[in-house]
């Protein structure tokens, strides 16, 4: 390990001779990215408002002199000694800012000292171990609610300049997502336990680098220190929802399944033949703005996309999903569309950021439905629409085998009526709601998808394998089963914000 540590030492020493900008992104096009970057990022950044912030790998000071202008206090740490000196000499009169020369893996605060840390490209450059090392700290110098935000080169370099060597560690965003989110800190009391953990605000790529060099590999992370309860332990042991959803309900492989069924690029009912039903039915026009809250692999996003010109941000909670999206966003070359690994009820949007808001069963797994419906309706411009179909419930008691299926899956189901007019989008303050209870399309939608399975049987076993074909049919005869029972039921959500 002090090898290593040597090694990025030696690296550095070799790129901060000048303490230039272009060094320190070691990139000839420092400036110009510099010029688009800066806004972007800290843009994704919560209010800083009162709030002491530890910045790691501070570099020249490119982040430390805004943060200084949002925060109560920031503590700007770099390991090369020209670095600091010219970040405080640029930035020390700007506030109540401290300057600090040391290497991260020596670094030490109190418990609960910050409110949010801060990190641009320095995690590729530490080792594994010391890795997970520092991210146990970062959870315990962080105060309960308090952020981190992070941005690292994923896969293979960015910048032009030339390295003689090169020790830095290219990981895939899949690595850091499981790190982050598997670290814990025991904070319990005498009188009671209390566990914390990082869970995803957002991890999207930076967009200035897509448009200026048309590279994807530059990824930023927002999590948020959150206590881990029981409620958070009740899908099948995993610590977190994201966890569930990538490990057990949408693995790349089940993901891969869904879409052989839904079609290319859905794995939402119906695939593209509801997609182009319910699209139509907000009247999009070209040069709007669509945020698809739980946008899967893309098909309805590069549908919307190249059909009607329009901007798409999709997110989605698992990360398996936004992986393959990314993967044909690639592929398609569509620069209108975006994706991001997101949490939509820690995200937040300037208020009227977009036309319309679209989502396909996937508000299933939200609880507090009311509070996303506000910020839904926040998000949208005047004269806004959004669209949601959703799985939903017929009225109890249920039957035990279906209340089996909504505990096992973790879901929190509304009728129809509730869900549309009674509980959500009236008391935000929509205008022109429908509700329908569309479950007999629903029905009809699985009976084709299943004679679409009897009839693609041997070649979806040569894909994937028998007992995949066989969990796929019983799957969705089952749900069809809890359709014809009438304790599942299917909804289509319409409203707008005047």
């Amino acid at each position: 390990m002090e090898t290593e540590r040597n090694m990025m030492t030696k690296f550095w020493k070799e790129h901060s001779k000048f303490a230039t900008v272009e060094e320190m992104m070691l990139d000839s096009n420092a400036q110009e990215l510099t010029q688009h970057e800066l806004p972007e990022i800290l843009s994704l950044l919560p209010s800083l408002a009162s709030s002491d912030v530890l910045e790691l790998g501070a570099g020249i000071g490119r982040y430390t002199r805004h943060l200084i202008g949002k925060a109560r206090h920031v503590t700007a740490v770099d390991f090369m000694e020209k670095f600091v000196e010219k970040n405080r000499k640029n930035n020390s009169h700007l506030g109540n800012a401290e300057f600090i020369q040391a290497d991260v893996t020596k670094l030490d605060f109190p418990k609960h000292s910050f409110d949010m840390v801060f990190s641009n490209w320095l995690l590729m450059y530490l080792s594994d171990q010391e890795l997970k090392s520092l991210a146990e700290k970062l959870l315990m110098w962080l105060r309960p609610g308090g952020y981190l935000f992070f941005r690292e080169s994923c896969f293979h370099q960015s910048g032009d300049c030339k390295r003689d060597f090169n020790p830095t560690l290219y990981r895939s965003p899949a690595y850091y997502n499981h790190l982050m989110t598997s670290v814990l800190q025991d904070e319990s009391e005498k009188t009671e336990k209390k566990c914390y953990g990082f869970d995803m605000v957002v991890s999207k790529t930076v967009q200035t680098y897509v448009k200026v060099k048309n590279n994807q590999n530059q990824l930023c992370w927002l999590m948020q220190k959150v206590c881990r309860d029981v409620v958070q332990q009740h899908q099948g042991g995993f610590s977190t929802f994201q966890e569930f959803l990538d490990n057990q309900q949408y693995t790349r492989r089940g993901i891969l399944r869904y879409e052989k069924m839904f079609g290319s690029g859905y794995v939402s009912t119906g695939g593209i033949s509801t997609t182009k039903e319910f699209v139509d039915m907000v009247n999009l026009t070209a040069g709007q703005k669509v945020l698809d809250v739980g946008c899967g692999i893309g098909g309805g996003d590069f549908y919307m996309a190249k059909t009607f010109e329009v901007e798409v941000l999709g997110m989605d909670l698992s990360s398996n999903m936004v992986e393959i999206a990314m993967e044909r966003a690639v592929k398609e070359k569509l620069p209108l569309v975006q994706f991001e690994v997101s949490d939509a009820t820690k995200r937040t949007f300037p208020d009227s950021t977009f036309d319309v808001v679209y989502s396909r069963d996937t508000i299933l797994h939200i609880r507090d439905k009311l509070d996303l419906f506000r910020k839904f309706y926040s998000w949208l411009k005047p004269g806004g629409k959004l669209l949601i179909s959703d799985y939903c419930c017929g009225e109890k008691p249920w039957s035990p085998a279906f209340q089996d299926y909504v505990n096992q899956r973790g879901y929190i189901l509304y009728t129809p009526q509730r869900y549309g007019q009674c509980c959500i989008c009236q008391k935000v303050g929509f205008s022109n709601v429908r509700a329908e209870d569309r479950t007999e399309q629903f029905i009809q939608v699985i009976k084709v998808e299943l004679q679409r399975a009897v009839e693609m049987k041997e070649e979806f076993i040569q894909e994937f394998s028998q007992e995949d074909y066989d969990a796929v049919v019983n799957g969705w005869t089952k749900k069809l089963q809890r359709c014809e029972t009438g304790d599942q039921r299917w909804g289509l959500f319409y409203a707008t914000k005047e």
